[in-house]
């Protein structure tokens, strides 16, 4: 069982002994002779004596001090110490003519620089020389600045890096810590230092005069000391320590300025990856929603009025409700129609104007006045057309209007109603002649053979290239409580109004104009406006024309019986009737027709289109 030779405690084992020695005598025992300076380890106790009290131990009463110290170094002791394993084996690799008594730490005599210089040596002065007051103050000075340092270094020591790879620039050690990297460097440094303390001892006691092989000396004979990253000369080992120490601090700021530079690019290489993902997603649903949007307004290519019926024929026969031979009765109708661009009139209903004015007059109710458009037809939408057709028919309504009234019949009598397939194309015949170029790019040039949707901008285009004044009129928002429109009521009657008015008499209750029907718009159907009620009370009503409504229902307005005439031409007449509180849409479009172009007011308007606004009301 191991034995400490110092306090004779028994331990367990040599790694016990290790750390026993280490705690309990070598870092306790480490006094520096010249200062207050303890409790630290042999290598800092070495670094800190040839560093700062250089200048001390250089003086002639040192120097001839330890040339004469000898084994009496614990004669004025009280008690003997015995020697540290650590402190012999420093002693034995001292070089020959080197005390290594002289450089034992021993308790330190306060203020006596002699008593100091005395407890090295191992005699006892009573001489007080006054270049020992020198350096003593010197000493002090010294050991002030090193306490300043050592505050400075503790400071970064203890504050927390990032862990890199620092190779030491005097050898080929590579550590992983600055830090670390640090206490590797000042090792060198005080390896150098004892190396040139050693050489000096060694020349002074054999006297000679060799340069200490880690110092330079310059053209006046001072020594100096290079640094080893950029070659700077010295004075002395603490400010080529110091010097070093700025280096591995600018190291350590510039691998922290690289690490910011490289977490900087990190974070905008990231966001330019989600900006881009970010993108994508909004381009993907962008599409999803045009695809959507292409569907619902039958810009999809899914086919127009000719597949849409024959898939129509096909799906009934299939279901059993019309046999083969029917359905190549009714495909061999529908080719001769197109071919024709002729309507079939199959969804046509005839005579409803004359009959609505019948039926006003037999039964006035609460009635005031009634405004009635000229002799119009119905066109239902058919299975060519249905969900989408509803422009096209209104179109129809209004040409069948204008066919049977002056001056409209001159120019028209030419252009029978068309059916739909020939009503786009001679939208797309209007785009060639410049009319509404912005609308004809909407949609790319072309509706036949798709089932697009059209509105009151494609049927002004349309009676435009055929010589008729269109007047386009937007009621853009609501003006009325609840979201209604009250604005476009009254324009409706003063539309109607107004040839009654002109001879300045009284209208009668029931007025038949040869006003052509209006063309009202709004989001998602179009209906045609065909006529106009004014109750006791002055609310106003209005009556259309709806695409949707089949021919069976508005045949009931023709019932020639008298019994069922009433009642059947009063259900329909409810279906026709829209009040303010029926039209809650945000907004609505009307188209006037107001007569015939000229060739040069054709032109004109031709070119106003370029930069169409319809009149805006409010």
């Amino acid at each position: 069982m191991p034995i400490c030779e110092i306090c004779s405690e028994d331990l367990a084992s040599e790694a016990d002994m290790k750390t026993h020695l280490l705690l309990s005598h070598l870092e306790n025992v480490m006094h520096c002779p010249f200062c207050s300076l303890s409790g630290v380890s042999y290598d800092e106790l070495s670094f800190h004596i040839n560093t700062a009290h250089k200048e001390t131990i250089n003086t002639p009463s040192v120097k001839a001090s330890v040339a004469h110290c000898g084994p009496a170094l614990t004669e004025d002791r009280e008690t003997p110490r015995t020697v540290t394993r650590k402190e012999r084996h420093w002693a034995e690799s001292r070089p020959p003519g080197t005390s290594s008594s002289c450089h034992t730490p021993v308790p330190v005599a306060e203020n006596s620089t002699d008593a100091a210089v005395a407890s090295v040596c191992g005699t006892n002065s009573g001489t007080h020389r006054p270049e020992d007051r020198t350096h003593s103050k010197n000493s002090k000075d010294r050991q002030e600045s090193l306490e300043a340092h050592g505050a400075i270094k503790q400071k970064r020591l203890s504050s927390p890096r990032k862990e890199k790879l620092y190779p030491c620039p005097m050898c080929s050690l590579v550590c992983q810590d600055c830090f670390i990297l640090q206490e590797h460097v000042e090792l060198h440094l005080q390896e150098s230092a004892m190396d040139e303390g050693a050489t000096t001892a060694g020349e002074e006691a054999s006297g000679s005069s060799t340069t200490p092989t880690t110092c330079n000396t310059n053209t006046s004979g001072l020594k100096q000391y290079e640094c080893p990253l950029c070659s700077l000369p010295f004075p002395d080992a603490f400010s080529l320590q110091e010097h070093v120490e700025l280096h591995l601090e600018n190291h350590t700021d510039a691998a922290r300025g690289a690490e910011s530079s490289s977490d900087l690019t990190l974070a905008r290489r990231l966001q330019k990856e989600e900006e881009e993902q970010r993108k994508l997603q909004e381009a993907k649903r962008e599409a999803e929603e045009f695809k959507k949007l292409q569907k619902q307004f039958g810009m999809d290519g899914s086919g127009g009025y000719r597949k849409q019926i024959e898939r129509n024929m096909e799906r009934a026969v299939s279901r059993g409700n019309m046999v083969p031979a029917e359905f190549h009765i009714k495909r061999a109708e529908l080719m001769e129609s197109l071919a024709t661009g002729v309507d079939d009139g199959q969804s046509r209903t005839q005579g409803l104007m004359g009959a609505l004015f019948d039926y006003f007059r037999r039964d006035p109710r609460d009635t005031v006045h009634v405004w009635l458009c000229g002799e119009t037809d119905h066109y239902s939408s058919s299975e060519g057309d249905r969900g989408w057709g509803c422009g096209y028919r209104n179109f129809q309504m209004l040409l069948s209007s204008l066919h049977k009234q002056e001056p409209y019949n001159n120019i028209l009598s030419d252009v029978p109603v068309p059916n739909i397939p020939r009503v786009q194309a001679l939208i797309e015949e209007a785009w060639k002649q410049g009319v509404d170029p912005a609308g004809a790019a909407h949609f790319n040039h072309r509706l036949q053979g798709t089932r697009a949707w059209v509105g009151s901008t494609e049927i002004y285009s349309l009676f435009t290239s055929l010589s008729v004044n269109a007047r386009v009129v937007d009621f853009h928002k609501p003006t009325g409580q609840g979201g209604t429109h009250p604005r476009l009521f009254d324009w409706v009657k003063q539309y109607f109004s107004q040839s009654s008015t002109r001879n300045g008499r009284l209208p009668p209750r029931v007025v038949q104009t040869s006003l052509p029907p209006i063309y009202l718009q709004h989001q998602g159907h179009s209906r045609s406006v065909v006529g106009l009620e004014q109750k006791r009370n002055g609310s106003l009503c209005l009556l259309l024309f709806d695409p949707g409504c089949p021919p069976s229902d508005m045949a009931r307005l023709l019932e020639r019986d008298a019994a069922a005439a009433t009642a059947a031409t009063a259900a329909a007449v409810r279906r026709m009737r829209k009040f303010p509180n029926h039209l809650k849409h945000q907004q609505y479009q009307v188209l006037a027709v107001e007569g015939l172009l000229t060739p040069e007011q054709k032109q004109r308007q031709i070119v106003n289109s370029r930069t169409f606004r319809a009149d805006r009301i409010p």
